[in-house]
């Protein structure tokens, strides 16, 4: 058995061209908004260690640039996961978690949104 799990922001451009391309592929899927549900610091640690936590961290974004440059320079390895959690608009989206349960339990994390990233992810 497969679950798909899309976290991001409900309001977010990307969100909505992931969710269209999922629904339109047929793929059933949970969305957990980051505001109303902010993952904690143990979740991103689990995340980072499956994609990098420079992955996860969106430098683009407004909540980033608002940093002090102090702020921006701590950023790393060891406090990037309690940073993520307190400002959950830096987490890079979408951010897709598979859990396949065949032999055990496999989780994927995957980071953005591309068509043909989504295709190969799901063998399409």
């Amino acid at each position: 058995m497969t679950q798909v799990h899309m976290h991001g922001i409900s309001n977010c451009d990307t969100i909505k061209k992931a969710k269209k391309w999922l629904t339109d592929a047929g793929i059933e899927f949970s969305f957990r908004d980051y505001k109303q549900h902010p993952p904690s610091a143990i979740e991103l640690q689990s995340w980072s260690y499956q994609v990098g936590w420079e992955e996860l961290l969106n430098k683009r974004g407004t909540t980033w640039r608002k940093l002090s440059e102090e702020q921006q320079d701590a950023c790393n390895e060891t406090t990037v996961c309690v940073l993520l959690s307190e400002q959950p608009s830096m987490i890079k989206r979408p951010l897709l978690v598979i859990q396949r349960q065949q032999d055990g339990q496999q989780i994927q994390v995957f980071v953005g949104f591309k068509a043909g990233q989504y295709a190969t992810i799901f063998k399409l």
